[in-house]
């Protein structure tokens, strides 16, 4: 930064010089060659557009007027070096304010302009300079004005990725404390109740009913607290001398079952295909999956079982839930907000697979998830 400074600083310094050598030490030069010397040696005021460019432009200016006044031909190549001008009127257009780079534009075409009439000889010479120099002017700021509007589009379209990133973001941690409080505030809930109205006749049921939501409740906040770390630690390296906490997965499914059986609900497992190691965000998605649909058989469907089916093929890992009772639809305590659901659902769409939820014919309530299994779309997902 230092070492560049003294060269930005020496080109506005250089360009007099370089501008009073092209057009007094060659006065017999051809004028158009005198011209493109000086549009050459805008060069040297590069680092001087960039933080200045109201001053770059009135050297090239000057530059290009000192050329156009002490030419003792008249042709039309004496305001070729008007282009250096131009291009920075580009470079204001495409990095200022509006303001500053309107007065800009006036001031250099009245200039421009004004010289090209007193300096121009025939009407037909004026005519085709004044054209040429319009549309020189024009160029250089619609190009100017092109390069902001993709630059100003970029930004927006930046700014769209980060409020989409947030979004996701945000509805991710939702779906992770939705399915690790529900299933356990339910269980809770329910152990609650019972021990209850259970305690002055039956204490031994009490205090089983006391010791599930003692049990529950420090699971609850461990996993509680190995999330809000997971979230504290996401956007850094993990803290040397502490291991990171795996996300759950379907070898925790042994524990969901338990834990299940202590709220008064058996959960039968079937497993067919032959399993094998899954993606993390397929094996978290499949998990998560069975733990909110078992949730909403503890809460809502009345019934004191239900079934899960895993199933290994070879594209894909299917999840189905299936109970007997009166499902969520004709529960009065059922979760109107639908969150559960639409957890389960957003997970599956976002590994693209296939999900579904609804009533039995008959009686029950069945959950069922397709997760693919193929590297691009675990990739994808990511």
């Amino acid at each position: 930064m230092t070492a560049r400074r003294p060269m930005s600083w020496a080109g506005p310094v250089l360009y007099p010089v370089v501008v009073v050598v092209l057009v007094g030490g060659a006065p017999r030069a051809p004028v158009a060659l005198r011209a493109l010397g000086v549009l050459l040696a805008a060069v040297l005021l590069v680092g001087l557009a960039r933080r200045r460019p109201g001053a770059a432009l009135a050297l090239t200016l000057t530059g290009a007027t000192t050329v156009a006044v002490f030419s003792d031909d008249r042709g039309p190549g004496r305001f070729l070096a008007f282009l250096a001008a131009d291009v920075v009127l580009g470079r204001m257009v495409a990095t200022g304010t509006r303001g500053p780079s309107v007065l800009a534009i006036a001031v250099s075409a009245v200039l421009q302009f004004t010289a090209i009439g007193a300096l121009t000889q025939g009407p037909d010479d004026l005519i085709l300079t004044g054209a040429i120099a319009l549309l020189a002017i024009t160029t250089c700021c619609a190009a100017g004005l092109l390069a902001r509007e993709r630059r100003e589009h970029a930004a927006a379209l930046r700014g769209r990725e980060v409020a989409e990133a947030v979004t996701a973001e945000r509805l991710r941690i939702a779906r992770e404390l939705h399915d690790v409080v529900a299933h356990s505030i339910g269980i809770i809930a329910i152990q609650a109740g019972m021990g209850a109205r259970v305690i002055e006749t039956q204490p031994t049921e009490a205090r089983e009913a006391l010791r599930v939501v003692e049990s529950t409740s420090r699971e609850t906040l461990a996993s509680l607290r190995r999330t809000l770390i997971a979230l504290r630690e996401a956007d850094s390296e993990t803290a040397p001398g502490r291991a990171q906490a795996p996300a759950p997965g379907l070898a925790e499914l042994d524990r969901l079952v338990a834990a299940s059986a202590e709220a008064g609900i058996r959960v039968d497992v079937h497993r067919t295909g032959a399993p094998r190691p899954l993606p993390a965000d397929v094996d978290l998605a499949a998990y998560r999956i069975v733990q909110e649909a078992v949730t909403n058989v503890v809460r809502h469907a009345g019934t004191r079982e239900c079934r899960v089916a895993i199933e290994y093929a070879k594209e894909g890992l299917s999840v189905e839930i299936v109970d007997d009772g009166q499902g969520p639809a004709t529960d009065g305590r059922a979760d109107r907000s639908g969150f559960g659901i639409t957890g389960m659902r957003e997970r599956v769409n976002l590994l693209h697979g296939r999900f579904s939820a609804g009533p039995r014919p008959g009686r029950g309530f069945q959950v069922t998830a397709t997760l693919p299994l193929t590297e691009s779309a675990g990739a994808e997902a990511r």
